[in-house]
């Protein structure tokens, strides 16, 4: 199941690109494979990142992904 995976500030500085995309049926597998693949310096970044699936909020790391989805991974941003 293709996903579209899509970075923002320190997330996107820790992978080193903007868009990629991956094979995964859950957020967790998902976070799984970045992280393998990106190490240490992402999965730090990844604890205080919330995420958007196909626009919506969600920290269910359960949550089932639907071939097509746009997963974006948002660190907190400064300022308002």
């Amino acid at each position: 199941m293709a996903v579209t995976v899509r970075y923002f500030a320190g997330a996107r500085a820790a992978v080193g690109v903007d868009t990629e995309t991956r094979d995964a049926g859950s957020l967790d597998e998902l976070v799984g494979q970045i992280v393998g693949e990106h190490g240490e310096k992402l999965e730090r970044v990844l604890t205080a990142c919330s995420f958007l699936v196909d626009g919506t909020s969600t920290r269910d790391r359960a949550l089932v992904l639907a071939p097509g989805a746009v997963v974006d991974v948002l660190p907190p941003f400064a300022g308002g």
